[in-house]
């Protein structure tokens, strides 16, 4: 798989769906990649990645950067309160705000350093107890003290069961995110974001299927 075939799969799913397909961003998830299949996304003319980890977002960013314009960094992975403002220096999006302290450093931060990145809740719609997120019952009253706090709060993100139907899950985040008048829906990934764009994904995280099997550091 490519880059180019998924975007044409993308293109392929937004127009089943009766979707425009400038909808729906592609986020390249480049965590543990090499360096050398980074920029060849990046000479291809994507722009928009993802990182699991602040400290490799740091070590690998600030240098893409100095050579290619325009990047976007989202981080999709936990973030602990200690890592929040690296994160904020480097990300344009923070995909995995799921607590209330965390939500209170952000805040803080966002006084002190005056920006702060697009936030999407983490939501952990299989209520599995390993997993961060925001229950499902908790996410109402969680958006309100986010919007309280006057973090920029955009949308919603969610990672399904690995062993339930992925739509039911795309479909639950997508109602709430409506009740919650959230226009974003961070869904999706390499084996089931046609599913998750025919129900309103607009941030789909796409790894392997782009740079190929993760290398080990």
């Amino acid at each position: 798989m490519s880059l180019d075939d998924i975007q044409t799969r993308i293109a392929a799913a937004c127009t089943k769906a009766g979707r425009n397909v400038s909808d729906v961003t592609l986020i390249a998830v480049s965590k543990v990649q090499p360096d050398a299949r980074v920029a060849a996304v990046l000479d291809h003319g994507h722009r928009v990645f993802g990182e699991n980890k602040v400290q490799e977002a740091a070590g690998k960013w600030p240098r893409f950067r100095e050579s290619y314009d325009g990047i976007a960094l989202h981080l999709i992975g936990p973030l602990q309160t200690n890592k929040a403002r690296q994160a904020m220096e480097l990300a344009q999006a923070i995909h995995t705000l799921d607590r209330s302290k965390l939500a209170n450093t952000i805040a803080r931060l966002a006084q002190e350093m005056g920006q702060c990145p697009d936030i999407f809740i983490q939501v952990n719609t299989g209520e599995e107890p390993q997993k961060a997120g925001v229950l499902p019952a908790e996410v109402d009253d969680f958006v309100t003290q986010a919007r309280a706090l006057d973090l920029p709060v955009v949308g919603l993100m969610c990672i399904p069961p690995v062993y339930e139907e992925p739509s039911l899950h795309f479909a639950l985040l997508a109602k709430m995110a409506a009740r919650n008048g959230l226009a974003g829906l961070s869904m999706g990934m390499s084996a089931d974001f046609e599913s998750a764009i025919a129900l309103g994904a607009t941030h789909i995280r796409v790894g392997s299927a782009i740079f190929g099997d993760r290398v080990a550091p």
